[in-house]
């Protein structure tokens, strides 16, 4: 790191270690480091640790461990802190997407922007591989990046008050999706089949910090032979606790 990492309050029971300022790929082998010796020193008094793009968030039992305890712990690891996971590793896992304009509101407007034909965009989008940055907004929702420049977009001026759950998008240089039902500004590319949330799976989400995503093209038939939603958006917006199950 170029600089010195600083602890902020976040409270009684939890401390912010801001470890950057810009968000760089890089950035994920420094917080993976810093997780994994958090949950070796911190033991029983260690309640959770969300990462994001530059920061870890660490909760703490402060009836096990004093606030100025914790973080004299925080400033001991960081003075001798490495990168520990190296930016070839993590965990690829493939996500089926139909890019059908069924399901693809914002493409054609994607693709204009860029320059490009649809299956261009779509090509661009799939190609890459993509790391898992951080967890967060909804559950189960996997903040990626980065696309590739050419079809970088900004978030919508006016938000969906309701996107439905599976539904692909990206926001300037990130990508991820929508693992449920939930309202949402970014630019919907496509829908996967796959679920993303499920309270039954261990650790819940499909998609891990750290874990590399590659994006796999479906034709429409291949799609619903997945069990994919092939309600239109506007139809297909009921909120529900699962994935095409409407309460």
């Amino acid at each position: 790191m170029s600089h010195l990492p600083r602890i902020e309050s976040a409270g009684l029971d939890g401390w912010l270690v801001r470890l950057f300022d810009e968000i760089e790929e890089t950035n994920v082998a420094w917080l993976s480091a810093l997780a994994k010796r958090c949950e070796a020193a911190f033991g029983k008094a260690l309640v959770d640790l969300i990462p994001s793009y530059t920061t870890l968030l660490v909760i703490f039992d402060p009836f096990t461990l004093a606030p100025g305890q914790a973080r004299e712990v925080l400033a001991s690891l960081l003075a001798t802190l490495e990168p520990g996971t190296s930016l070839g590793s993590g965990k690829i896992k493939e996500v089926p997407v139909c890019y059908d304009v069924r399901f693809a509101a914002d493409l054609p407007r994607v693709a204009e922007r860029a320059g490009m034909e649809l299956q261009a965009v779509i090509d661009c989008h799939s190609d890459k591989l993509y790391r898992v940055f951080a967890l967060g907004f909804a559950p189960g929702f996997a903040f990626m990046g980065s696309v590739d420049s050419r079809i970088e977009t900004p978030r919508l001026e006016t938000p969906r008050q309701r996107i439905p759950a599976g539904s692909v998008a990206l926001a300037g240089r990130q990508t991820a999706a929508y693992p449920l039902v939930s309202p949402g500004g970014w630019n919907i590319l496509g829908r996967t089949p796959a679920t993303l949330f499920d309270r039954h799976r261990q650790g819940f989400s499909l998609l891990q910090v750290g874990d590399r995503v590659r994006f796999i093209p479906l034709s429409f038939g291949e799609y619903k032979k997945l069990g994919g939603d092939i309600r239109p958006m506007e139809s297909s917006t009921t909120i529900t606790g699962e994935k095409g199950k409407a309460k």
